[in-house]
Formats: structure tokens, C-alpha cells, sequence
């Protein structure tokens, strides 16, 4: 690679690493204008970010051809995960080793006391998340006095996690005529005052569109019924078969529910959440980057920074909260030229949703429903013909066939390669089929066109329910539930509609159970007419002049009722003064006393008196 702008070790390792040209980011960092100035860049996730930092502070660190002995660090590369920051030092480590680069790494969940000696030996350049760099820097153990250039890569995810004052601390202890990049796929107003706090005349860089970046990937957003959510994800991934794919969901439970119900149908998944230790997240990374494993789980926090080789596929299980999250997660597939496929499960609740993040995202999006059953069978017998094995082959398989051939013969053999191509791949799901709900007869007629009614000897009164008799039809007649249309449940009997193509199954009538019997209709039942209830006799008039009795009235002598009882001023004076002679209180108006008299050492009884001991009050106390 030639480029003046490049110094000749960083060129020798690009072209030792096979890049013929650089991407947008990386040119535009190298522009003329951009030398020496501070910046904020806007880049997605895979547009090579990480090589174009590393090649725009090359003219801080480099002497000559060479990096100097330092007695601090030089540069300084803050990251939001340990994934990304391993990741990053991972690329400077080879761009600089060339010009003799000494890379130091400060992460969480790493043994502190090796990153204290590694920083003992003067690295040039420093990589670390913010949470463990701030933990060094006040130790004592990391030095910025000599920083001369600071990187913050995925600027933005960083604030979303809550680091902010972590990040303004490591900044304020750097000196203050280092320069500052900032690398961020989105630029909110948080971003925006942190570069205008930290950073001097920066320049603002674009590097392209959100749509050019992910040209290569293809977005295909499926319709599905909302118990068909975890099947239709199933279906897309026998589809595909990808290399490697990734699942995005936005719960921890979420992650681990799917992934029980994965390996229950023999898929070969891990998952990624933050309840998981870093020992084994390293462990699920490597099952994936070696093959053990085609599928990762993940929640959006667990997934940052992780890049998998070779994905091709990204399933957005649960629908991101933003365009720029659906972004950053498709962005992780149809990089380096290879394509890839970014599928969104849409249930009917959310089909408004998801069109506006498709529509912020300004990207374009296939809408149509999830794999069918039909579908995955027919894509497995379509790679199944294309194998190499069957258009391949050495002297030595040709005999071996020889051999199998005379003992089993053509078609026992053909049967066998079938049964083994078959093993180990989970069963496609059966899906419901979505049906549009239109007016009238339209929305009885099902999707496959021309169909037959068959009425079954079960409704309301038998507690029938659509979800119960669904799997007994298709049992009973041998047929998937793509044959199935309307089902109608009615009082004491139920409708459906059947394909032409596969009502011949059931003949003119067939038991489903004992007691549950399906029977062909010749035509289409009444579904919209309803029983008219019994007419009720009219009411008869009485004969003559009847007239409604008049309202009886009371008797004047009728006695008036009883007004209660009140205290009299003589009442009160003489309750607040002593008791008589026999201790008791003045009576009530109405012939009851107001308190019972307390006999000479005992306790008072009455309305008043204490519960007994040791024993359930008397009726009466309180």
C-alpha cells in the first residue's frame, strides 16, 4: 500500500495484513485538514475504525520510523467493554509492531497486579476500560503526565453505561495540550458537550451514510403470531445455516429462556448476559470463534464490543429501543465485502414500531412471514444436492463407493446418505399462517385460495377452543397447519376450513377421538346468522277498567317513632361528680348505667373492664 500520508512500518503492516486500500473513515483521517486536530467521528460498528485511529495518531507517537523509549505512556485508548479494548490492543499490537510498539492493557476482571507490572514496563501505548484505568490512575500505578494523545472509541456507548465521570476523571489527569479523538456510531447532545469540555476546534467527520455502510447487509422483517416467536426464530436459522449467528434479546431472562428452549431443540448456542463471569465469557467467545458453537444469545449490554468471525446472520429477537441500536447490531454482520442478513421478528402488536425504526434507520426492509416448515425442508434437500461429496471425489471415496454399492445397492445407499444428511438437525417448526383481517367473506377465505368446510361435533358446550382442536385435525388428517383456514367455534358445534388439496384426507367423515367427529359440508355453513330466541306471549290486559290501587296512606293516630335518647345538662354534672354510696355511676337516660360499679378489691366488670386472664373476653368487653 502507498499512501504519503502513512508512515512506512504502519504501510508494511497493512500490506502484511492484505489491505489494497483503505476504507472511508481511514482515509478521511488522514486528510490533510484533519492533521494534528482534534476530532469527532462518526462511525458505524465494522467500518475499520480502529486502524484509522491508529493510523491518525501515528505523527504524535512516531520518531522517525520508530516509537521512543518513554518513561510514561504516549497514547492513551479508552474502550466501553473488555471485549472491544482486548480487540483494540489486539489491532495496535500488530499495526505497531513494526515501529517496536510496547501495548498495556487495563481491564476489569483482569489480575490487577500483572497490569501493574505491565505498565512497569513503560508500554507506549495504554487500552483500557474506563472503571480499571481511573482505578490505576488513582493507585498511582498509570502516569498521563507524558500523554500526548487520547482515544475514546464508542464514545457513545460509554455514557449509556454510566461512564461519564469516570471518563471526565481520566480526562482532567491528562495534560491539557494532549490531543483528543472521539469515535462514536451515533452523536447525541451528550456526546456533544463532552467534546465541546474536552476537546479544542474539533473536527466534525462523517464518514458515510448509515445506508452505504450497510449495503451488503439484507433486512428481512417477519410477521408472526405471537406464540410463534421462538419458532419462527428456529425456522430462520435452519434456513440459513449460518457460519455463525447472533440473537438479540433485551432481558437477561429472556436470553436464558430461549437458550433452554435452543438446546432442547438441539441447537449448538451459548449465551452472553451480565450475569456471566469474564472467565466464562471467554469460554462462550471461543465455542463460537471454534466452531462448538453456531449461535450466540445475548442481551445488547452483554454483546457490546464482541466481534465474531464470519457472522452471518443477526435475529432481533426482541426489537431494539432505537434506530441507532438496530444499527449497531445489524452492523456487526456484512463486513469486509461478505454479506449478511439482519432479520427483525415483528409480532402484530408491533408491526407500527418496527416500520419507524426501519424508517430512522433509513434502511429497507423485506417484510413478509417467518420460514415455513415446507420452506426449511426444501432449502435442506437443496444443499443436500449440492454437497461436494456428490460432485467431488478421490480414487480412494470412488472405491469405497465401489464397495457399497455391490453390498447395499443404489437406492439403499441413496437412502442412508439421506438419514445422515437428516441426523442432527433439529425439526423445522410448523407455523401459524397470519391472515389479513379484512371484511366480509374475504377474511374466511384462507391464504392457499379454493377450501372445503367440514363441521366438528364439539363447540362451546364441549369447552372447545381453536388452540386445542388445531394439533387433533392435523393429527387426524395427516396435515400441517398451512392446510387449515377459518376455524369457527359455535355453541354445540364448530366449522373449519381445509385446502382443497388436502381434504381428501379426511373423506366424507372421520373420528378424531372418541366422541369428536369431523364431517364434510357440501357448500359453506351460515356463520353470520344467529338463532332467533323464542317469541314471548304479549302481556294480556285485565278486563274492565283496571287501575293501578293508590298509594295506602299511615293513619293519623299511627304512633311516631322513638326518638333515642339524649344526656341532659344534669346528666353530665352528675356523672362528673362522685358515685354514690354504692360506687356506681348515674344511669343512662333509657334505665341502663353508664359503667358498673367495681367491687371493693376486685376489678370492675361490665362494659369496660379488662379481658379475663388467661381466658377470651366476655361478651361485652374491651
Amino acid at each position: 500500500m502507498t499512501n504519503d500520508m502513512i508512515a512506512a512500518p504502519l504501510a508494511a503492516a497493512l500490506a502484511a495484513k492484505g489491505y489494497a486500500s483503505l476504507t472511508p473513515v481511514q482515509q478521511a483521517v488522514l486528510e490533510s485538514d484533519a492533521q494534528g486536530r482534534d476530532m469527532l467521528v462518526s462511525a458505524q460498528t465494522g467500518s475499520g475504525k480502529t486502524v484509522a485511529f491508529g493510523l491518525a495518531i501515528a505523527p504524535q507517537l512516531l520518531d522517525g520510523d520508530v516509537l521512543p523509549d518513554a518513561a510514561a505512556p504516549l497514547a492513551l485508548a479508552i474502550a466501553p467493554t473488555r471485549e472491544l479494548a482486548l480487540q483494540v490492543a489486539a489491532e495496535l499490537g500488530w499495526l505497531y509492531a513494526q515501529a517496536g510498539g510496547r501495548i498495556a492493557t487495563c481491564v476489569g476482571g483482569m489480575d490487577y497486579r500483572g497490569e501493574r507490572r505491565a505498565l512497569e514496563r513503560n508500554p507506549h501505548i495504554v487500552v483500557g476500560t474506563p472503571g480499571r484505568l481511573r482505578d490505576h490512575i488513582e493507585r498511582g500505578s498509570l502516569d498521563l503526565s507524558a500523554l500526548r494523545v487520547a482515544v475514546l472509541d464508542e464514545a457513545d456507548e460509554m455514557l449509556d453505561l454510566g461512564f461519564r465521570e469516570d471518563l471526565e476523571f481520566i480526562l482532567q489527569s491528562a495534560p491539557e495540550d494532549r490531543r483528543t479523538l472521539m469515535f462514536s456510531a451515533t452523536v447525541p447532545p451528550a456526546i456533544e458537550h463532552l467534546a465541546g469540555t474536552f476537546q479544542r476546534d474539533a473536527m466534525r467527520i462523517v464518514a458515510q451514510g448509515e445506508s452505504r455502510q450497510h449495503g451488503d447487509i439484507e433486512y428481512r422483517a417477519f410477521n408472526v403470531a405471537v406464540r410463534d416467536r421462538e419458532p419462527a426464530i428456529f425456522n430462520i436459522l435452519r434456513l440459513h445455516e449460518a457460519r455463525t449467528a447472533i440473537i438479540f434479546c433485551k432481558t437477561r431472562a429472556n436470553v436464558n429462556h430461549l437458550l433452554a428452549r435452543m438446546g432442547n431443540r438441539g441447537f449448538k448456542a451459548v449465551a452472553l448476559s451480565g450475569e456471566l463471569s469474564q472467565q466464562e465469557r471467554t469460554h462462550a467467545l471461543q465455542a463460537l470463534r471454534d466452531g462448538r458453537a453456531q449461535v450466540c444469545v445475548a442481551t445488547d449490554v452483554a454483546a457490546r464490543g464482541i466481534d465474531l468471525p464470519g457472522l452471518e446472520l443477526v435475529i432481533h429477537a426482541d426489537l431494539p429501543t432505537n434506530s441507532e441500536t438496530l444499527l449497531h447490531r445489524s452492523g456487526r454482520t456484512g463486513r469486509a465485502g461478505a454479506k449478511g442478513v439482519s432479520a427483525l421478528i415483528v409480532m402484530p402488536s408491533e408491526v407500527r414500531k418496527a416500520q419507524m425504526l426501519l424508517k430512522r434507520a433509513r434502511v429497507d426492509a423485506d417484510w413478509g412471514p417467518a420460514p415455513s416448515a415446507d420452506e426449511v425442508r426444501a432449502q435442506d434437500d437443496s444443499r443436500m444436492l449440492d454437497h461436494p461429496a456428490l460432485h467431488e471425489g478421490t480414487g480412494d471415496d470412488l472405491a469405497m463407493a465401489q464397495i457399497l454399492l455391490d453390498r447395499f445397492g443404489p437406492e439403499r445407499l441413496a437412502q442412508a446418505f439421506v438419514s445422515l444428511w437428516r441426523e442432527g438437525r433439529p425439526a423445522p417448526e410448523e407455523l401459524t399462517v397470519l391472515q389479513d383481517r379484512a371484511p366480509s367473506a374475504a377474511r374466511e377465505r384462507p391464504p392457499f385460495g379454493e377450501a372445503v368446510w367440514f363441521r366438528l361435533s364439539v363447540g362451546h358446550t364441549g369447552r372447545a377452543e381453536a388452540r386445542w382442536l388445531l394439533p387433533k385435525i392435523c393429527d387426524g388428517g395427516g396435515i400441517n397447519r398451512d392446510a387449515i383456514g377459518a376455524i369457527r367455534v359455535r355453541q354445540d358445534e364448530t366449522f373449519v376450513q381445509i385446502a382443497v388439496a388436502q381434504a381428501g384426507a379426511f373423506g366424507k367423515e372421520l373420528e378424531l377421538e372418541p366422541g369428536l367427529t369431523m364431517r364434510r359440508l357440501e357448500g359453506e355453513p351460515d356463520l353470520d346468522r344467529a338463532p332467533r330466541p323464542a317469541e314471548r306471549p304479549a302481556r294480556r290486559k285485565p278486563e274492565g277498567d283496571w287501575k293501578r290501587p293508590a298509594r295506602v296512606e299511615a293513619p293519623d293516630e299511627a304512633a311516631p317513632r322513638p326518638k333515642k335518647a339524649r344526656w341532659t345538662a344534669e346528666d353530665r354534672s352528675a356523672r362528673a361528680g362522685k358515685a354514690g354510696s354504692d360506687g356506681a355511676g348515674p344511669a343512662k337516660p333509657g334505665g341502663f348505667r353508664a359503667k358498673t360499679a367495681r367491687p371493693e378489691g376486685g376489678k370492675e366488670r361490665g362494659k369496660f373492664a379488662a379481658p379475663r386472664k388467661g381466658g377470651k373476653p366476655r361478651k361485652g368487653d374491651h
